[in-house]
């Protein structure tokens, strides 16, 4: 069963993953559009869809997934490297919440964000990613 878990959380980072760097895009596509405008509508409409459809159903399936590996083997938590993981996973997921309500601001017109902010923000996930896949296969520590 753990396997199982384990398959199902990587397959869940993977699609959460995908939707945290394309997200973003979206949204600097829309920033860049006449507001009302076709490419602001459709962008509007792509990041809302990809927010329903993969970026928040994937976050709680890593949670829910990653709560369960770590039910079935509590002693992990005797490695410090688990636990920067799971810092960097809050503040992952606090990125998720920060794109949400800023996509959401984005699409009211509301928005004092700048391209570049967001343009730079994009690599945090990425970033994240490779610090993360590096503790957990390394275990450095």
């Amino acid at each position: 069963m753990y396997l199982w878990l384990k398959a199902a959380h990587i397959i869940f980072v993977v699609a959460w993953m995908a939707g945290l760097l394309v997200y973003p895009r979206y949204k600097i596509h829309q920033l860049n559009a006449q507001p009302d405008g076709e490419m602001f509508n459709t962008m509007r409409d792509a990041s809302a869809r990809l927010r329903r459809v993969i970026m928040t159903p994937s976050l709680i399936a890593v949670w829910v997934f990653g709560i369960g590996l770590v039910s079935m083997n509590a002693s992990v938590f005797s490695f410090g490297w688990i636990w920067v993981k799971l810092v960097l996973v809050l503040l992952v997921t606090g990125l998720h919440g920060f794109y949400i309500k800023t996509g959401k601001a984005i699409d009211a017109g509301t928005a004092t964000i700048t391209v570049g902010r967001l343009k730079l923000l994009n690599e945090v996930p990425f970033i994240a990613l490779i610090l993360i896949t590096i503790l957990v296969v390394v275990r450095p520590f």
